[in-house]
Order: structure tokens, then C-alpha cells, then sequence
């Protein structure tokens, strides 16, 4: 898995544990779907922290998961 996946991932997962659909949270946080729909798959950190605000989570909070620990190497 690499970090655009393992962001959406974490985006669905998140909206899941809070019963809450990807369009909600877009809209709570003023930013596209784009994010997790596929079409876009490198988020900047900018785009993560106003999902987090959205979410009422740290940053630390979104990247505690398992889904982080053992991603792909990016530059070969």
C-alpha cells in the first residue's frame, strides 16, 4: 500500500466509526471528494488537516493507525 491509499483508507475508515458518508465530511471540511474517490491520490497535508478539523481530530489522532506502519517505499 503507499500513502494515497492508506490516506483514503483512513478517510473511509474514520467516516465509518463516526456514521457519517465521504460527501458529509467534504462538505464539513471544505474539501473535494476528490481525495477519496481515486481521482486524486496525493493529499497534502494542508487537505489532511482540514479533514481532521472536519473530523474534530489531530493530525496525530489520523495518522495513529496501523494503516501507516508499513507502507511502500515511495523513492527508489
Amino acid at each position: 500500500m503507499n500513502i494515497g491509499e492508506a490516506v483514503k483508507e483512513r478517510i473511509i475508515e474514520l467516516c465509518r466509526e463516526r456514521d457519517i458518508s465521504i460527501n458529509k465530511l467534504c462538505n464539513m471540511s471544505g474539501v473535494t471528494q476528490s481525495i477519496v474517490s481515486g481521482r486524486n491520490n496525493s493529499a497534502t497535508i494542508s487537505t489532511i488537516k482540514k479533514l481532521c478539523d472536519g473530523l474534530g481530530i489531530t493530525i496525530q489522532k489520523f495518522f495513529a493507525s496501523n494503516l501507516f506502519s508499513d507502507l511502500e517505499q515511495e523513492i527508489e
